[in-house]
């Protein structure tokens, strides 16, 4: 079977800095796939190559078996692809609806069309009481939650999600994670994730990546990979175990 997204041997550096060092793996359709790793291990560079912000220096990414690498965001999107920022920027005066409107207009010419589609992903995240508001006015929770819908928007088959739990608190990561379990079961969206709240990557993640120093220390399932004594003592630390 031929894998949704597949990169191989995938590098990038900065003049003298290795920050990604040929890293290989594959998700499959209707998969969450998790990358994980201390600060500055590459995960977020990983990610803006597969999205199209920067270039790989060597090796391919390809998605649906169409080489991606080197192509640009728009067209990366076109094809299937989404993501979420690490740090949500709304646009904050226009309303939460029409936040979500100019990703469903992507695949749409018709306003009326992609109106309809943006309250039907509001809803789906328990967001469309609040299309009114001006995004500007949201908590963090619901900014998080707006940044995902405004990706969701845009129809993707595979959604980039860099952090997307960060800063919440505990009864608001299990909220997103029973939102993001919806959207990959209902929706049928691929999920691969950044994240560095483990209680959400092992409720969610059926594979995971580890980086370190942006070279792949162990990949595998999560159960697996969290007693591997590199990831132990590289991220995890002792208490994990």
């Amino acid at each position: 079977m031929t894998a949704l997204l597949s990169v191989v041997d995938v590098g990038k550096r900065f003049r003298g800095l290795i920050a990604v060092d040929r890293v290989s793996f594959e998700v499959q359709a209707g998969e969450i796939f998790a990358v994980i790793g201390p600060n500055g291990a590459g995960k977020t560079t990983l990610f803006n190559m597969i999205a199209g912000v920067l270039p790989p220096n060597e090796g391919t990414i390809t998605f649906q078996g169409e080489r991606i690498s080197g192509r640009t965001p728009d067209a990366v999107c076109r094809l299937g692809v989404a993501r979420t920022f690490q740090i949500v920027r709304p646009f904050p005066a226009l309303t939460v609806e029409d936040n979500v409107v100019i990703g469903a207009l992507l695949h749409r010419t018709d306003m009326a069309v992609a109106r309809r589609h943006a309250r039907d992903v509001l809803a789906t995240l328990d967001l469309f009481e609040k299309r009114e508001f001006r995004a500007s006015a949201l908590t963090l929770p619901d900014r998080k939650r707006l940044e995902l819908a405004r990706a969701l928007a845009t129809d993707p088959k595979l959604l980039l999600l860099d952090e997307v739990m960060a800063g919440l608190r505990p009864t608001e990561t299990d909220r997103m994670v029973d939102i993001l379990r919806g959207v990959n079961r209902d929706m049928g969206v691929t999920i691969l994730l950044i994240e560095h709240v483990m209680r959400a990557v092992m409720a969610l993640a059926g594979h995971m990546l580890v980086l370190h120093h942006g070279a792949p220390i162990a990949r595998g399932r999560p159960e697996e990979v969290v007693r591997d004594e590199k990831v132990i003592t590289s991220y995890l630390g002792q208490e994990t175990i």
